[in-house]
């Protein structure tokens, strides 16, 4: 078996390995290890529970897998890469994660052709996922122990940011407005027994029909943005479900900044390019 990666830990002090473990990974990721024989104590086996002392090393290894989807390829456009992470700034009109009805020509694909490309056998593991029309930023993760570790910072609130072309001019402005389900099962709606939801706009640029916003999420519910766009009168152009727009053949969204801290390198700032159809309406 051919090992891409591992995480190495020098202990400092004496310790158990189930406490030093502990403290380290999460419990998941822990039991996965142990059932698969990937932890190592100065580079012999160690799945049990042992004691540690200053300078021992201890090595868990993230085993080869086979890909989750078929393999396809195309030039993807890399934004950044760790050890740990790929960002990808995903074009408009591609489905993120395969599905019944998307087995095929899905990030998720091209994702695990790159893999195949760059030598790494894995499983592609995405930290957020975007509609078929959003364009911008996605994060797969090259191992369980990443996704585990980001998938947590993102449930306690990272920064994530988005352009939107929206019809007319907003002011800038704090949007605090429960979202719930509508009846249909698909649509999202303002609702008072909704779940709290917080988006902040900020004007960018006028133009005479509509505007360019910067748009932060506090709060990630489905559809968000679109949901509070409509509900305070400037609803996204193209945006099929939320309103009438035929500006463009799919709602004018980018996800264009995240900052959040790679496992292990730190703090990532990223951000990405529009799209050319959004570029268009720019310059108009």
């Amino acid at each position: 078996m051919k090992i891409n990666d591992s995480l190495i830990y020098v202990v400092e002090e004496p310790t158990s390995q189930k406490e030093f473990m502990r403290d380290k990974l999460s419990s998941r990721f822990i039991k996965s290890s142990i059932k698969y024989n990937n932890i190592f104590k100065n580079d012999v086996l160690s799945i049990r529970d042992t004691s540690l002392k200053k300078g021992d090393i201890i090595r868990v290894d993230f085993p080869d897998e086979n890909p989750n989807g078929e393999v396809q390829h195309m030039d993807l456009d890399i934004v950044y890469e760790d050890r740990d992470i790929l960002v990808i700034n995903k074009p408009p009109n591609m489905v993120t994660h395969t599905s019944r009805g998307d087995m095929s020509n899905t990030l998720l694909n091209y994702t695990l052709g790159y893999f195949e490309e760059i030598g790494l056998k894995r499983k592609v593991r995405f930290v957020n996922r975007l509609d078929r029309d959003t364009s911008g930023l996605v994060i797969a993760a090259k191992n369980s122990f990443a996704h585990a570790m980001i998938s947590e910072q993102f449930q306690n609130g990272v920064v994530k940011e988005y352009l939107a072309m929206v019809k007319g001019t907003p002011k800038d402005m704090i949007i605090e407005a429960p979202i719930a389900r509508g009846e249909d099962g698909i649509l999202r709606e303002v609702r008072e027994d909704g779940k709290y939801s917080k988006t902040s706009v900020k004007l960018l640029k006028s133009f005479r029909e509509y505007s360019l916003v910067r748009l932060r999420l506090y709060t990630g519910r489905t559809h968000q943005i679109r949901v509070h766009m409509k509900h305070i009168g400037y609803p996204l152009l193209g945006d099929s479900l939320y309103s009438d727009d035929t500006t463009l053949e799919r709602q004018a969204l980018h996800s264009f900044k995240v900052i959040f801290n790679s496992p292990r390198e730190g703090r990532v700032e990223l951000t990405a390019k529009l799209p050319d159809d959004m570029k268009q309406l720019l310059r108009k």
